[in-house]
């Protein structure tokens, strides 16, 4: 019997309480340092760690639009969905649970918001016109004011320098926005000739590599056929499917719920 300390609920919530406060945490740290105190490889490995985190709010942000994060409450599954997606950018999270539900229902095709338009195919053009998609006059707004508050908090009342707020809150954004397209939608979905009803493949990565890469959403295949496992048992999944193992026919998978998962 599963014990409580191993519940889906507990497991993802805990996932998505240590993301945020590591993400508040670094923030407040990095954004009032000395940087002529450090040499130019920590400060870089400052903005790529930032970026991880950055892009670990918006996976702990799309797992609650599938209702994995807290899948015993809803309720509290999407206020942290909420939660996640206003401290990375701001963004909708019913504009987002929208679009992502037709990228599941037509991945790749042209009712897929995320999808290319037949022209902009190429890495830059489609990241491009991706990222405009969600960015309608409303949000835009939203986002401007929201940011535009935490950068006022961060210089007038942190007095935070110009340059700390740049590399480790502004460039992690842009990085992470980045990081996700390529990883989650331009190598999963570029393939002309797809190979399966997902129009999706999965990266090869070894688990350490996936899980640096994009929190294993290389994984990508898998998450199609599976979207009711978080982000954290995707490996499993990919290790089922790699084997050709039917997910769920050693018991420690159900498809028909995501409150089985464990």
């Amino acid at each position: 019997m599963q014990s409580k300390l191993e519940s889906p609920s507990l497991v993802g919530l805990s996932m998505a309480v240590a993301i945020s406060i590591v993400w508040i945490g670094s923030l407040g740290l990095l954004s009032s340092i000395d940087l002529t105190q450090f040499g130019l490889g920590w400060i870089v490995l400052a903005v790529l760690g930032r970026t991880f985190i950055q892009t670990g709010l918006f996976i702990v942000g799309h797992d609650a639009i599938h209702g994995v994060v807290v899948p015993s409450d809803r309720r509290l599954n999407d206020a942290i969905g909420h939660l996640v997606v206003t401290l990375y950018a701001f963004l909708s999270y019913p504009q987002l649970a929208h679009n992502h539900a037709l990228h599941h229902q037509h991945p790749g095709q042209s009712l897929d918001p995320d999808f290319h338009d037949g022209i902009h195919q190429q890495l830059w053009s489609w990241y491009l016109t991706f990222m405009l998609g969600y960015m309608e006059l409303r949000q835009f707004i939203i986002q401007l004011l929201g940011m535009g508050g935490i950068l006022a908090f961060l210089y007038f009342g942190l007095h935070s320098p110009i340059l700390n707020m740049a590399l480790f809150w502004v460039l992690p954004i842009f990085l992470s926005t980045l990081q996700l397209f390529v990883f989650g939608t331009y190598l999963p979905h570029r393939s002309t000739n797809p190979p399966n009803t997902h129009n999706a493949t999965s990266s090869n990565y070894p688990l350490l590599l996936s899980f640096f890469a994009c929190y294993h959403f290389g994984y990508h295949w898998e998450h199609h056929e599976y979207p009711f496992l978080p982000w954290y048992r995707l490996p499993a999944a990919r290790r089922h499917s790699l084997q050709s193992s039917p997910l769920g026919s050693d018991g420690k998978f159900s498809m028909s719920s995501p409150s089985s998962v464990k």
